[in-house]
């Protein structure tokens, strides 16, 4: 058997193994998910000591999402590259193919390493990172953690609406159920708030039950009524904004983990197909 025919016969066993190592994908992919849950405890940390309850005392509201959104960014990079680096440099030591081929095939696994991770933390590790963040936030605020639980939003509002005004003189006591008004008028706001608003007729109805309950003038109870809803379009603006804003973060984290993943897997390609000489690893040339 001539040297060609033992070339021929060797490149036909090598691409008829699949190119793809899932051992090495797979630990690169727990390592990955194991690191981001580990820094995200960090963050939570870090989080947790730059914010304060009192005035003029830690970071602004704006500053602390900036730092968040930034610091979800570094996170995905870290453990995405971590992640990619050992998907390649763990797999199966690749011979008679390419340089360029090489080079796909290790791109290709630290996306799907980190394509691996993030479902793996998204599925498995989303319960045990809002465990550590809802646990350490408890600490601080307990109280308001338990009371947001089981509090409607819409019941603000409407509580607002029925403040008593102490300047009011009235010489006859509000007449009416206060508890029955309170949650009729709920029922208007969640569903005519849905179109953002309440419609004109809910609107003036609400401010005679206000008027009623309350003891100020039919006036004031409109006034109180229009003050209340740009509350609370303003408080549903801000959560939208919030929103897109965590979207777009988490956007970017992805996109720039996926291209780490993919940067380091290369270079940890590189290192698996290098030769050794005299203890000095050269890596295999692109």
């Amino acid at each position: 058997m001539d040297d060609n025919q033992i070339r021929t016969q060797s490149s036909a066993r090598t691409e008829s193994v699949s190119a793809i190592s899932w051992a090495s994908i797979a630990a690169g992919a727990v390592v990955a998910a194991a690191v981001s849950l580990a820094l995200f405890a960090l963050g939570a940390g870090l989080g947790l000591a730059c914010i304060s309850p009192w005035a003029d005392s830690g970071v602004s509201a704006s500053t602390f999402k900036n730092a968040a959104g930034i610091y979800l960014v570094v996170v995905a990079v870290m453990s995405s590259a971590i992640g990619g680096y050992l998907a390649a440099r763990l797999r199966t030591k690749w011979s008679d193919i390419h340089t360029n081929e090489a080079f796909f095939r290790d791109t290709a696994h630290g996306f799907i390493a980190w394509a691996f991770a993030t479902v793996l933390s998204a599925s498995v590790l989303a319960g045990a990172a809002t465990h550590i963040l809802s646990g350490a936030a408890s600490g601080v605020v307990p109280v308001a953690q338990q009371a947001s639980s089981s509090l409607n939003p819409s019941q603000i509002f409407v509580d607002r609406l029925f403040r008593a005004d102490q300047t009011a003189t009235t010489t006859a006591a509000p007449a009416g159920n206060s508890e029955g008004a309170r949650a009729e008028i709920l029922r208007l706001w969640a569903s005519s708030f849905k179109e953002n608003d309440l419609a004109a007729a809910d609107r003036t109805y609400v401010a005679r039950l206000v008027a009623a309950q309350t003891g100020i003038s039919q006036m004031d109870a409109e006034k109180r009524v229009n003050d209340v809803i740009t509350e609370a379009k303003a408080t549903a603006d801000r959560a939208r904004s919030g929103a897109a804003k965590l979207a777009f973060w988490m956007t970017a984290a992805l996109l720039f983990g996926a291209f780490a993943a993919s940067l380091a897997a290369v270079e940890g390609g590189q290192l698996r197909d290098g030769t050794w000489k005299d203890h000095i690893l050269t890596p295999r040339p692109i």
